[in-house]
């Protein structure tokens, strides 16, 4: 049984929530965002809050039924208030430059490499070190932060490379110095 899924999502005022058959779409200040549920998933709307119910009961829709709750959550808070994420570039030399959607990075390759952001993400640099997404998709949002990271991944001896901020590098000793 879905504990989650059997929550109610709250809707906060000024957020419309659109249920035509399968497909949801969520309105907000923000923008709109629009997704397609499973046959088995049934959406009921109850004055300013959303229930999510199954029109089989197994595990199988019980587990469908908890990803679409957080899914839908997810559309209805991205709406509403917008999501972020901050990355961290760090290493000598190592900066980041945004120039309208493209990424620019020189972390430690014979070329700088161009990333272009897609439709829906908004990216700001500070001190040429500190990246900062966002988004009102937040499974764009992660997918694009974790393509940003693949870059160039944080190595274990220094902790050089593009980092999440809330991220801990576990160091490694690394060699002793010569033999005796």
């Amino acid at each position: 049984m879905s504990r989650i899924g059997k929550q109610p999502i709250p809707v906060p005022v000024g957020v419309t929530i659109t249920v035509d058959g399968q497909h949801v779409s969520v309105k907000g200040a923000k923008g709109l965002l629009e997704r397609t549920v499973r046959e088995e998933i049934k959406i009921v709307q109850q004055d300013n809050e959303l229930l999510i119910d199954t029109h089989v009961v197994d595990n199988k829709s019980s587990a469908f039924r908890g990803l679409f709750r957080s899914l839908i959550n997810n559309m209805v808070v991205g709406v509403d208030q917008g999501f972020k994420k901050i990355m961290l570039v760090e290493g000598v030399g190592y900066k980041a430059n945004v120039t309208g959607n493209t990424l620019t990075l020189n972390v430690g390759y014979s070329n700088p490499v161009d990333f272009i952001l897609p439709d829906g993400i908004t990216a700001s640099v500070e001190n040429n070190t500190k990246i900062n997404l966002e988004s009102i998709d937040k499974e764009l949002l992660g997918l694009t932060a974790s393509q940003i990271r693949s870059i160039r991944k944080p190595e274990p001896y220094k902790g050089k490379g593009i980092r999440y901020s809330d991220e801990h590098i576990v160091r490694k000793v690394g060699k002793s110095a010569g033999k005796k």
